[in-house]
């Protein structure tokens, strides 16, 4: 089974959060760790999903959480043969950030899912569904859920668990 990276959005994601979940449930996983997790930079971000793919030296599953997707994202670009597929839950909007969307508005070269929700005040489900259409992933909004962390109740998501493995089959794996 090939690895499953764990790309968390600002200020990572604590031990209560659902990627935590997730690293618990599913073996040989591996989660970024950013320099800063205060200070978001979409090309130092996306540098450390780049080595932290290098350094495992196979293809590798994503499962990324709001600015933690549009860095894998953007680092998957770049590496395209090694992703087999990515789980992208309430990927940050980039115009909020400030980041440049140019380098973002291309199809990815593996399967995805875009997971959003209705009521994210981080990000509108438009945005969501628009970037899933840029990025030629499935679309999937699960409604009034937040966005889909803690805060909301996303703790152990026995639901995204469920969708990751559906990425998975569907992808062959």
């Amino acid at each position: 089974m090939a690895t499953t990276l764990i790309v968390p959005g600002l200020r990572n994601s604590g031990p209560t959060h659902w990627q935590t979940w997730f690293e618990a449930q599913l073996p040989d996983t591996r989660r970024v760790e950013q320099a800063d997790w205060e200070v978001t930079c979409l090309s130092d971000w996306a540098a450390r999903v780049r080595e932290e793919i290098d350094a495992i030296g196979e293809a590798v599953w994503i499962v990324a959480h709001s600015f933690g997707c549009l860095a894998s994202v953007t680092a998957a670009f770049v590496r395209p043969g090694q992703v087999l597929g990515a789980l992208l839950v309430a990927p940050a909007d980039p115009h909020r950030f400030g980041e440049p969307t140019a380098l973002l508005e291309e199809k990815l070269a593996f399967p995805s899912l875009v997971v959003a929700s209705s009521n994210d005040p981080w990000v509108k489900a438009s945005a969501a569904e628009f970037w899933a259409g840029q990025w030629g992933s499935d679309y999937l909004n699960i409604g009034q859920a937040g966005h889909i962390n803690v805060d909301s109740g996303h703790g152990p998501w026995p639901q995204g668990l469920a969708l990751f493995e559906q990425l998975r089959k569907a992808a062959g794996a």
